[in-house]
């Protein structure tokens, strides 16, 4: 087999993996795009002088300025926490489709009123700003993984959801470089920070136009009871005519899933959190859910993704080669995520690329943390990087390229699968809130910790990502190959590492009598027709 190969849980059509599902992925990918940029180019842009001296940020306290930074940045993670969680009962009543363009309209009034802050207006309009594009984001973060989940063939499901965190990528490179270009060709004046705050404007407004042409999710409508709905939007987006035997399959599947859930939570507002108090499975799969993004923050992520001149400076960097640093940075995360999304996270597995990366992630770090330990690269000025200093910087990078195609999308894939569809939003919303407090937590103390630990904070990062290799062999599953309406099942398996290969073999079995059975009863129909013209 190839690594573009696809491994499939039932025979499937070839239309099934049409261009549809692909451009359908595409358009909702467009509000990781926006969460991408926002994230990255909001560190360099707020360090700008132009930026500085039109709020009077120039003349304050060093300690004052980091306070200004931190606060731009956690205000828009504290939007980003309160709207996923209000991500729920929007999708819970309106569904998915209409909860992205919700997502993109609000981080549109929130970049535009950015645009609108001015020396005269000062920073509260650029606060509120940055609040609404947190909101919009928290939604988008939250909706977009359920979104191509529910829509995704099993067999190409980590693909299509994996283009989540490909959007997210891209985003972030361009925001890097954007504000290299910025500050490079351009006088340090108004228009200098501002286009930065204005581009954001663009994959918001992509999504929002988007939401016109993209189906809503055929589980969620058959969840609500619109079967004619739900239908016409399958076989669209399956390609298929509803009476071929892979529509037959799949709605089955649904609606035995459903019931199931009907008689063990319900479909109503409240049924889950009733649910949760019945049934501790649910909640230790919750659990599990947000401390996936416990680990990813702390395998220090986020504090670059943020404070990535910080980062660059404790190890040596000197302050014109900051922001070429950043954005290389940028473009290895934009590779390795491509490479993550065609060849890894389907081929190897979800579970094997968070063990991996969790010991070479670990690895990394500690070099790191003990190149500036002995070094003190911040204390000693050199003309150039030394030879230890080169050696500090390409692991770096190499942490890099290790992290981004393991722990910085794959638990966005893990997380859309874990949860069966009458407790998948809610469950979404917990998570992705989790995320976001962990990230709130990283970005509003980071500068603190540089202060405070220096080389600590390598060390500290360095043993998170040891740890968390632990947590994934002993706890997580490999969530691959198996249909949403069966990962519930997975978690009945033991031990752990080899739950995934144990189901498939059980759901093979039942498949093969499942055809079985259609063919038999098909036989015993036309014996009883043949019959019946006889007679």
């Amino acid at each position: 087999m190839g690594v573009l190969a696809i491994v499939e849980d039932r025979p499937t059509p070839p239309s099934v993996y049409n261009w549809r599902v692909y451009v359908l992925a595409l358009v909702a990918s467009c509000g990781s795009n926006m969460i991408g940029y926002t994230s990255a180019f909001i560190g360099t842009t707020v360090t700008l002088s132009s930026f500085r001296k039109e709020f009077g940020i120039d003349k304050l306290s060093k300690a004052g300025q980091n306070l200004i930074s931190e606060n731009i940045v956690s205000l828009f993670i504290a939007g980003a926490f309160f709207g996923a969680l209000l991500t729920y009962g929007l999708s819970h009543w309106i569904g998915r489709r209409w909860c992205l363009a919700i997502a993109s309209s609000v981080f549109i009034i929130g970049s535009a009123l950015q645009v609108g802050a001015t020396s005269s207006t000062g920073l509260g309009i650029l606060y509120a700003g940055r609040v609404l594009t947190g909101l919009g984001t928290g939604v988008a973060s939250n909706i977009v993984p359920i979104y191509l989940s529910e829509l995704a063939p099993p067999a190409i499901r980590g693909r299509l959801v994996g283009l989540y965190e490909l959007g997210w990528q891209i985003g972030g490179m361009l925001g890097f470089w954007i504000n290299y270009g910025v500050k490079q060709h351009m006088a340090a004046n108004h228009e200098q920070w501002v286009i930065p705050f204005a581009i954001q404007i663009i994959p918001s407004g992509m999504l929002l136009a988007g939401t016109l042409w993209i189906r809503e999710s055929p589980r969620w409508l058959l969840m609500k009871d619109r079967r004619a709905q739900a239908m016409e939007n399958l076989c669209w987006i399956r390609q298929l005519d509803a009476t071929d035997i892979y529509i037959t399959e799949e709605v089955a599947a649904i609606d035995a899933a459903h019931e199931a859930m009907q008689a063990a939570v319900g479909f109503g507002f409240w049924k889950p959190f009733q649910a949760i108090s019945k049934r501790p499975n649910l909640m230790w799969r919750l659990f599990l859910g947000c401390m996936l993004f416990f680990w990813q923050n702390g395998s220090g992520i986020n504090a670059i993704n943020y404070y990535s001149p910080t980062i660059f400076s404790s190890l040596g960097v000197d302050s014109n080669t900051v922001d070429i640093m950043t954005g290389i940075f940028g473009v290895v995360k934009a590779i390795m995520t491509i490479v993550w999304l065609l060849f890894l996270v389907d081929q190897l597995g979800r579970r094997n690329l968070l063990l991996a990366g969790a010991i070479t992630g670990s690895i990394c770090m500690w070099v790191i943390g003990a190149y500036v330990y002995i070094v003190e690269p911040t204390k000693h000025h050199f003309e150039s990087l030394t030879g230890s200093g080169i050696a500090a910087i390409f692991f770096f990078y190499l942490w890099t390229a290790v992290y981004t195609p393991t722990w910085n999308g794959t638990p966005w894939v893990i997380n859309s699968e874990f949860f069966d569809p009458n407790f998948r939003s809610l469950a979404q919303a917990c998570t992705t809130a989790s995320n976001w407090l962990f990230n709130f937590l990283i970005s509003r103390f980071t500068e603190q910790m540089f202060a405070a630990m220096g080389y600590g904070v390598y060390m500290f990062f360095a043993s998170l990502s040891f740890l968390a290799f632990f947590f994934a062999f002993f706890l997580i599953p490999e969530t691959s190959g198996i249909p949403l309406e069966k990962v519930d099942r997975l978690f009945e398996e033991s031990p752990v590492w080899k739950a995934n290969k144990k189901l498939k073999e059980k759901l093979k079995e039942e498949e093969e009598q499942f055809r079985y059975d259609v063919k038999d009863n098909a036989v015993h129909q036309e014996t009883v027709e043949q019959k019946l013209e006889y007679v």
